[in-house]
């Protein structure tokens, strides 16, 4: 798996809020990888209304809800995006990119997103007759994407996610409707969780992953779950990060990879490069210290462990 990178999501302007193009620093030095013009693909999940809406927001550099921030390039920095994504999808390779997507619904912006890059790409593969499972472990629900699949058995979205936290939603009797019933794994997760409980929560779920037999699998890879970031309360390391890139090369042929969350802007890319480094079988270059979590967080991690298998126990099995 290799690093895929543009100069064009610098563009998207911010200023200090977290999410800005600081947080890319660490990916200057690499080379302008090009990607396929997008726009075509953006109503595969948004409606051509909200389309119009983010364009016309951007060209006037107005805020698109009370967290979502725009300037006169992040429609092309969004979009290319989406491209970026598409090109990782083909490539197998991990899409270095901004804004991020995954809080992003067909017809509103959310949390810092605009378009739902990893959506796109996965309704895009549906719709050539493939299964895709969402892995999203970055340290929010990506509620968006959620949203777009929870009434289908073609996409199995699976998230770890600090709970309660922005959005909100996310508990353990989530699990889709309709066709879609058992297709959404959400995975509450305590402020104060650490590494034991992350990776526990990764082993015990990913039996259901294997069992879909996805054609692909699309990492939503945020890593605002680290014990320092700045918005969350989760005390993850990015020696989690290396096993969990180890895991999925393990047991999955054809990944790909998206930026999503992560706003210490240290500990991001160091992250970044502790999953890529796992999952290509090289030596870890930041190991950390693991984190264990306290008597009080695990007892309210295993509970809602416990309800969650027996909420998808008709479904899979566990």
């Amino acid at each position: 798996m290799e690093l895929l990178y543009n100069n064009i999501f610098l563009e998207h302007e911010t200023g200090s809020h977290p999410e800005n193009k600081k947080r890319l620093d660490a990916f200057k030095h690499l080379p302008n990888t090009h990607y396929p013009n997008a726009k075509e693909w953006l109503s595969l999940v948004h409606t051509e209304t909200y389309i119009q809406q983010v364009e016309k927001a951007c060209a006037d550099g107005k805020w698109l809800d009370m967290d979502t921030i725009t300037s006169a390039h992040s429609f092309l920095a969004a979009t290319a995006g989406v491209g970026l994504a598409m090109r990782a999808m083909e490539e197998k390779a991990f899409a270095i990119m901004r804004p991020p997507g995954h809080h992003a619904y067909p017809d509103k912006a959310s949390g810092f997103c605009l378009f739902n890059s990893v959506a796109i790409v996965a309704q895009y593969l549906v719709n050539d007759g493939k299964k895709v499972l969402i892995f999203d472990f970055d340290g929010h629900l990506g509620d968006g994407t959620e949203a777009i699949f929870y009434n289908t058995d073609k996409v199995l979205f699976w998230s770890l996610h600090q709970y309660p936290a922005f959005p909100g939603n996310g508990y353990v009797n989530e699990i889709g409707t309709g066709a879609g019933k058992g297709y959404s794994i959400n995975i509450p997760l305590p402020s104060g969780s650490g590494d034991d409980i992350f990776l526990k929560a990764i082993q015990e779920f990913m039996p259901i992953a294997e069992q879909f037999k996805p054609d692909v699998v699309a990492v939503s890879a945020g890593f605002d779950a680290h014990l320092y970031d700045i918005l969350l309360g989760l005390r993850v390391t990015g020696s989690t990060y290396y096993k969990i890139g180890a895991m999925l090369k393990e047991r999955f042929d054809h990944v790909f990879a998206i930026l999503e969350g992560g706003y210490n802007l240290e500990y991001m890319p160091k992250s970044v490069h502790n999953f890529l480094a796992g999952f290509n079988g090289r030596p870890i270059p930041f190991e950390e210290v693991p984190t264990t979590s306290g008597w009080k967080v695990w007892e309210g991690f295993d509970m809602d462990l416990q309800a969650l298998f027996s909420q998808l126990a008709p479904y899979w099995k566990l």
